[in-house]
């Protein structure tokens, strides 16, 4: 075990102990990270089976968002090598929830904290042909030990943003010899390769690509999975459909601040209220119910009982499940993009565009910059900066839905044209699969 190793598995261990109180907190208290932890802590990855000549590429997403970027990617690999076997891992429990659902073919495991006996002990029973990470997860042991056993790296659709570049610079030399292991470093855009190139990335293993985002985005209304949601809660195609997706606290509230002010201006107006984290389903519930607004729940088995009363009655709807905010974007008329108000850093308004929404998001929004000025400079979506300026946005398209209208096919058209970084992605992970899978050296 090198210097090095000893190091960073004793800061991982003292990480560990510190952050234990809280760990058990949550656990008792939310029910969280109560899964995986052999896997985790140990790597006891699903044991694979020796393969005759098919590759084997070990995808790793943390959460939702990228595991459902793996969609298109994952089906185009397998288009080009139909025998690929494919191993996909998550660090979040909402991720590995969503990826065993998309992905019931795949095997779905936890990725192994980054300590060196359960890296090694994960690389050794998955054997991958290629490991594949999505964004950006550099973890310096399982790196490191994924080059000593000779099985190849690639990072796809990577982004670095300002902060976590100001970050890592103070780790460059550290970072130059973990960015130099990787086969291709594929980017989402120019900046970003820059900045990695910055950070000691080899400039001839550094493409651009595009984001893949962009791509196997669904754009057609009537897909059975916005239509079960339809249907589900009774949306006739005259009501119009305010959907605020991916909220945090307080933009849950400004929803619904929004809707109580509009539905008696516009008695068409429905809202659906999507929280980012499961573990704040049933405080949002609360929310709704303390206002005295008849609620229809997604996870309600009683709903067919109370389904008329609930449509007469303009009930708010909440979608309290994993996976389903992607359909429900589908719906919206008006998309008011959350995690936009606060520290977050916005979340994904490509998919309510590539619906042709009429999009609005939060000022805060450096986790997409460049979406958002490519939305913006086409007038293909409004920002506002709290919530009287988003009722008085939803108000202005209610009044006038042909720019509502307008807005969202310019929207819709600018993610059309951005389309194409799957098919060159999957083409840079092919000329990395070797024709026949040798078996991986030992990673002790």
């Amino acid at each position: 075990m090198s210097l090095l190793t000893w190091l960073l598995n004793l800061v991982y261990c003292v990480v560990v102990l510190l952050a234990a109180p809280v760990l058990l907190y949550r656990i008792l208290r939310h029910g969280k990270y109560r899964t995986g932890w052999s896997e985790k802590l140990l790597g006891k990855l699903p044991q694979r089976p020796t393969t005759h000549g098919e590759p084997r590429v070990w995808f790793h997403a943390v959460s939702v968002g990228e595991v459902l970027q793996l969609q298109s990617l994952v089906a185009d690999l397998r288009s080009s090598r139909p025998a690929c076997d494919v191993v996909i891992t998550t660090t979040t429990t909402t991720g590995h929830a969503v990826a065993r659902d998309r992905f019931p073919d795949c095997t779905v495991a936890y990725f192994p904290l980054d300590f060196s006996w359960s890296v090694h002990t994960a690389i050794s029973r998955i054997g991958p042909s290629a490991i594949v990470l999505v964004e950006l997860e550099l973890w310096p042991n399982f790196i490191r030990l994924a080059r000593r056993a000779g099985v190849p790296l690639a990072l796809v659709n990577g982004r670095l943003s300002e902060r976590s570049f100001r970050g890592y610079r103070m780790l460059r030399p550290l970072m130059n010899r973990l960015l130099a292991t990787f086969q291709f470093l594929a980017m989402q855009n120019e900046i970003y390769a820059e900045r990695i190139r910055q950070l000691g990335a080899p400039a001839d293993r550094t493409v651009v690509t595009g984001s893949i985002k962009f791509d196997g985005l669904q754009s057609n209304r009537n897909n059975h999975r916005t239509a079960e949601l339809r249907q589900f809660f009774c949306l006739p195609p005259a009501h119009k459909v305010f959907v605020a997706g991916s909220t945090q606290a307080p933009e849950e509230e400004l929803a619904l601040d929004t809707y109580e002010r509009l539905r008696h201006e516009n008695t068409q107006l429905r809202l659906i209220v999507v929280p980012r984290h499961k573990e704040r389903f049933e405080q949002v519930a609360q929310l709704i119910r303390k206002r005295g607004l008849p609620m229809l729940r997604r996870s309600n088995p009683g709903r067919d009982k109370n389904v008329g009363t609930a449509c007469q009655n303009q009930s708010v709807m909440l979608l309290d499940t994993l996976g389903e905010l992607s359909a429900c974007w589908g719906l919206a008329d008006i998309a008011f993009v959350g995690g936009s108000m606060g520290s977050r850093g916005g979340q994904n308004m490509i998919e309510p565009s590539a619906y042709g929404a009429a999009v609005t998001f939060g000022p805060n929004t450096w986790n997409f910059r460049q979406v958002v000025e490519m939305l913006l400079d086409n007038s293909a979506a409004c920002v506002v900066a709290n919530g009287e300026e988003l009722t008085a946005r939803v108000r202005v398209w209610l009044l006038d839905p042909e720019s509502a209208c307008a807005t969202g096919q310019r929207a819709k058209q600018l993610v059309a044209a951005q389309q194409g970084a799957t098919r060159q992605t999957v083409e840079l992970i092919c000329g990395m699969l070797p024709t026949g899978r040798p078996r991986c050296r030992s990673a002790a």
